[in-house]
């Protein structure tokens, strides 16, 4: 695939498998990056440890999700093309995302609210799991043969920036609101 490209349409291709994967690694850290924030919201109040325990356990939930979700979405990949999967990918990790944001609290719906927490989670998951394989066969196929190994190093870039880029939204939202 990467013989036949040139080098404008390798490029956007490898940042548009970049960019998926970034954004995938950002919510997936921006989940744990703000718990201390939001587990009292999904969970009893009273016990602070003890809801941070469990906002902890349902993120654990979703690393089970992730090889379930790298078999699933290769199958998909290779049966209806990377970009489809890669597309579900994102799609499943930004619908977990905004089911956590509009999932109502503890409060207002009771054992529902880490019911939702829980399959969003799972849904991101499945997500992360699918969009790790399918991108790093993505980016070693549209890359030059010459240039593989360096242009599929960018997906371990990206992980590592999603992360880098969840810390730095917590730490800019630390200093804007409490100040």
């Amino acid at each position: 695939m990467g013989e036949n490209l040139n080098t404008a349409q390798r490029i956007r291709g490898i940042l548009a498998g970049s960019a998926g994967n970034l954004l995938e690694y950002f919510d997936w850290y921006v989940y744990s990056s703000f718990t201390i924030y939001f587990a009292h919201a999904f969970f009893p109040r009273g016990n602070a440890t003890a809801e941070l325990l469990n906002a902890a356990a349902v993120f654990a939930v979703g690393f089970f999700m992730r090889p379930v979700g790298g078999w699933l979405l290769g199958v998909a990949a290779d049966k209806y093309g990377r970009r489809s999967a890669l597309t579900f990918s994102v799609l499943a990790m930004c619908l977990g995302s905004l089911a956590i944001a509009l999932c109502p609290t503890y409060t207002q719906i009771g054992l529902l609210s880490p019911i939702v927490l829980v399959i969003a989670r799972l849904f991101q998951g499945l997500s992360l799991g699918g969009e790790y394989g399918a991108s790093a066969t993505y980016l070693a196929e549209v890359s030059s043969p010459r240039h593989r190994g360096f242009w599929s190093g960018f997906l371990y870039v990206t992980l590592v920036m999603g992360q880098l880029l969840a810390l730095l939204l917590l730490l800019f939202m630390q200093y804007a609101l409490l100040t």
